[in-house]
C-alpha cells in the first residue's frame, strides 16, 4: 500500500514537481489549495506526511492541527520555505523537514529520500498485530496488581480489555510473554486512550533497547507485507566516543532515534543514537545512546583506524527508528565535560549553523594537531 501525503500548496509549479517526485517514490498525494480543506482532511484520514507551503494563508494552523489530530499527530511534517524566511518559526509550529524554494525535482528527491524513510518507520510503528495474551499490570505507587488480556500489539504500545471493576489511570509496570518465547518482557506503560466498551490503549514509556529489539523482531516475523527499510547514505565528518556529525542534504529532525552502520578498511561498527543537532541541507549531530563497554571498545577501534590513516573514507548508512519529540535525555553522560563534540551539541541552540560549523572545523584542527604530535 502506498504512503499518503497531504499537500497544502497553491503554487501550480511546485504541485507539479511534488506530484511527479512523490509519485516516483510511491507516495500518494491529496492536494489542497486552502487551509480549511486541509484541516478537514486531517480529522478524517490518516497521512504519513503533511507538506505545507508556508507562503500560503493558514499554513501554521495546518501544521499545528496535524499535531493535535489523533490520527496524524505523528505524521512527518515538511515545510516549504522561501530561503529568506527564518527556520526557527517553521520548527516552532511543528515542521520536521525543510524544503527550500525554488523547488526542483532533484532537490525534492533529495529531501524526500530521508522523509520517506521516516514515514515508513512511523507507519510501521502504528501497525497493530491482533494478539490475545495475558498481561500482568502492577501499580508502582500502590502495589495494586491485576491481569488483563491484550487485543493488539505494536511498537508503541498495546490495547487491552480492562476488568469491569473500574478504569485505572496513570503509569503502570506491565509484564507479558510473546508467543513462542519463554522470557517475559517488562516495560513501563501509561494509559493513552479509551475505546469502546472496556478497551483502552497503553503507551510504552522509556522502553529499554533490549525490550524494543525483541519486540521489533517478533513484530517483523508476525506482520504481513513488512516493508523494507530505506537506509540513507551520508558522510561522516566528525566522530567521538559520545557522538558524531554527518553531512547529508536532508538530515533527520532533532530527537529522531537512528541506527548508524559504519564501515572502513574492513572494520564495521553499528551504533544507535538520537539526533541532537540538525542543520537543513547541511547535516546533523547524533549522540550515541549505547554506553556499554563492548560498544566503547568497538568505537575506540574505529576511531583509532580513522586517526591513524586520514585517507580512509568510511562508508556510512543511517536509518531512522522513529520520532521521539519529547526525548531530551543525555545518554553519554560519562563523557560530558570531556567530549568537545557533545559540548558543541549542547550549545548549538544558542548559535547559528555557520558558527557551529566554524567550531567543528576548529575541533578538527585541534584533533589533527594532537594526532600528529
Amino acid at each position: 500500500m502506498d504512503l499518503k501525503a497531504l499537500l497544502l500548496c497553491a503554487d501550480d509549479k511546485i504541485v507539479r514537481v511534488l506530484r511527479r517526485t512523490l509519485g516516483d517514490m510511491e507516495i500518494a498525494v491529496e492536494h489542497c489549495t486552502s487551509s480549511e480543506s486541509a484541516l478537514r482532511f486531517l480529522t478524517r484520514e490518516r497521512f504519513e506526511a503533511i507538506i505545507v507551503d508556508c507562503a500560503g494563508p493558514g499554513a501554521s494552523a495546518v501544521l499545528r492541527g496535524a499535531r493535535t489530530a489523533p490520527c496524524n499527530k505523528r505524521a512527518v511534517a515538511v515545510a516549504i520555505l522561501d530561503p529568506t524566511i527564518g527556520l526557527r518559526s517553521a520548527f516552532e509550529i511543528g515542521a520536521h523537514f525543510i524544503l527550500y524554494k525554488p523547488v526542483s525535482i532533484e532537490k525534492a528527491k533529495s529531501s524526500f529520500r530521508a522523509a520517506r524513510a521516516l514515514m515508513k518507520k512511523e507507519r510501521r510503528r502504528n501497525t497493530r498485530v491482533p494478539l490475545h495474551i495475558p498481561v500482568q499490570m502492577t501499580n508502582p505507587a500502590t502495589g495494586a496488581k491485576f491481569k488483563v488480556n491484550t487485543n493488539d500489539l505494536g511498537e508503541g504500545g498495546l490495547s487491552v480489555t480492562l476488568p469491569r471493576r473500574g478504569k485505572p489511570s496513570g503509569q503502570w509496570q506491565i509484564e507479558f510473554k510473546l508467543p513462542g518465547s519463554d522470557a517475559p518482557l517488562e516495560v513501563d506503560a501509561e494509559f493513552a486512550w479509551e475505546g469502546t466498551g472496556a478497551a483502552v490503549g497503553l503507551r510504552f514509556v522509556n522502553p529499554s533497547e533490549g525490550f524494543m529489539r525483541k519486540l521489533s523482531e517478533w513484530l517483523d516475523r508476525n506482520t504481513a507485507n513488512v516493508e523494507q527499510d530505506d537506509p540513507v547514505r551520508c558522510q561522516l565528518t566528525d566522530l567521538s566516543l559520545g557522538g558524531c556529525y554527518l553531512e547529508m542534504s536532508s538530515p533527520f529532525p532533532v530527537c529522531t532515534r537512528v541506527t548508524l552502520s559504519m564501515r572502513a578498511a574492513g572494520v564495521e561498527l553499528k551504533a544507535e543514537g538520537v539526533v541532537r543537532v540538525m542543520h537543513p541541507e547541511k547535516g546533523m549531530g547524533v549522540e550515541f545512546s549505547q554506553t556499554t563497554g563492548e560498544h566503547k571498545a568497538l568505537l575506540e577501534k574505529f576511531l583509532g583506524l580513522l586517526t591513524e590513516d586520514r585517507n580512509v573514507l568510511p562508508e556510512l548508512l543511517v536509518e531512522p527508528e522513529g520520532l521521539e519529540m519529547d526525548s531530551r535525555r543525555n545518554f553519554a553522560s560519562a563523557y560530558d565535560g570531556q567530549d568537545a563534540l557533545l559540548g558543541l551539541f549542547r550549545n548549538d541552540s544558542a548559535f547559528s549553523a555557520d558558527w557551529f560549523h566554524a567550531e567543528l572545523c576548529k575541533q578538527r584542527g585541534t584533533a589533527a594537531a594532537g594526532a600528529s604530535a
